[in-house]
């Protein structure tokens, strides 16, 4: 699938705590509609859509749009469902069963709007909720986070680095729900503790938004008008969802996902020049980037601690704010890291533009 096929166009609407009055439909419909304009393409040519699958079924999104497409589906794979769809898109242009694909998510969060669910039933248990369910995933990462700090001496105030370098890159991205309010070591440290050791602000703020892309051929993709952003390698994989069901706490699915699209598109961890890794909690962001290769295991605390990840920075990361600056529309979330991923590699980021823009690792 290697460079078969590419991204020529994309949309985000700005992250916002609600978006009142509006529908997840509408949401995706203006964003479709704007990635459309600027790929240059029209809807009449779009023969394919991907969404989130598991709050909407695309049938009723490409009627919605008044799209007629050859080839249709869900992913649902949580916050990884932007990245996962855009690898199935990207399999659908290259096994011919389409040749333009939309891949669309977002939500549409209203005021008062809850956040978290119960656990799902038989995938949570007395190990992980011994005291009823937390809020979103708090008991899992906090379990994570403890043990990250016993098995490697990792520090809170290592990891605060994180949120702090990503508040800088969001503060001057217009579409980050926390634009221009920075953040310092001390504002992450002395913020509330919602489960420990996570922190306030090592964790996501629930929000609305949505955002599209639009693939073709990368044949096609050479008469489009923006630089073309191929997909060079993809890998899809999964674990247990609850955590003693896991050989380690401290290990994520990254550690199989990350060799298969590596080894798809021919280069290793030190060929990447910037990271776009999903980031709900400081201590995912943290891991991920370990068992994708890029930073040794049990590196990561001494590596935030004395690497600018800034998009000013030696290794970029998150140079739009991640969803920790910029707010986690459900489950459309860790779509924007494909969008910024998308945004670099066209050399579209203004102020926020890296230098070096040619390879970006994208996990979801």
């Amino acid at each position: 699938m290697r460079g078969a096929a590419a991204i020529v166009g994309f949309a985000e609407m700005p992250t916002r705590r609600t978006y009142e009055g509006r529908t997840a439909l509408g949401l995706m419909a203006e964003a479709s509609r704007d990635a459309m304009a600027d790929a240059g393409v029209r809807k009449e040519e779009i023969d394919g859509l991907v969404v989130e699958g598991g709050s909407f079924y695309p049938a009723p999104i490409g009627e919605y749009m008044g799209l007629n497409p050859n080839f249709v589906t869900g992913v649902s794979t949580m916050g990884a469902s932007g990245a996962t769809a855009t690898s199935v898109a990207a399999m659908a242009i290259y096994s011919g069963l389409a040749t333009t694909v939309l891949v669309t998510l977002s939500e549409a969060r209203q005021a008062g709007s809850p956040w978290g669910s119960p656990p799902t039933p038989g995938l949570r248990t007395e190990f992980e909720d011994p005291y009823g369910p937390a809020v979103a995933a708090n008991t899992g990462y906090g379990l994570m986070y403890s043990r990250h700090m016993h098995e490697y001496g990792t520090t809170q105030e290592q990891l605060a680095n994180i949120a702090v370098n990503q508040r800088f890159n969001a503060l001057e991205n217009e579409n980050a729900v926390f634009r221009g309010q920075p953040i310092e070591i001390d504002d992450v440290l002395n913020s509330r503790y919602i489960n420990y050791p996570i922190r306030l602000l090592e964790s996501v703020m629930p929000c609305a938004g949505g955002s599209a892309i639009i693939l073709t051929s990368a044949e096609r993709a050479k008469s489009l008008k923006n630089n073309p952003v191929y997909i060079l390698g993809a890998g899809i994989a999964c674990d247990p969802l609850s955590g003693w069901q896991r050989e380690r706490l401290t290990r994520s699915v990254v550690t199989r996902s990350a060799p298969i699209a590596l080894g798809m598109a021919g280069y290793g961890p030190s060929d990447i020049q910037f990271a776009q890794f999903y980031d709900c909690y400081t201590i995912l962001h943290a891991v991920c980037l370990e068992d994708a290769g890029l930073v040794p295991k049990g590196d990561i605390g001494p590596f935030f601690a004395s690497t600018d990840t800034t998009y000013k920075g030696e290794f970029p990361i998150n140079t739009d704010g991640g969803q920790l600056s910029c707010g986690q529309p459900g489950d459309a979330g860790g779509f924007r890291h494909v969008i910024e991923a998308t945004r670099q590699i066209m050399g579209r980021a203004g102020v926020r533009q890296v230098e070096r823009n040619d390879l970006c690792l994208v996990n979801g």
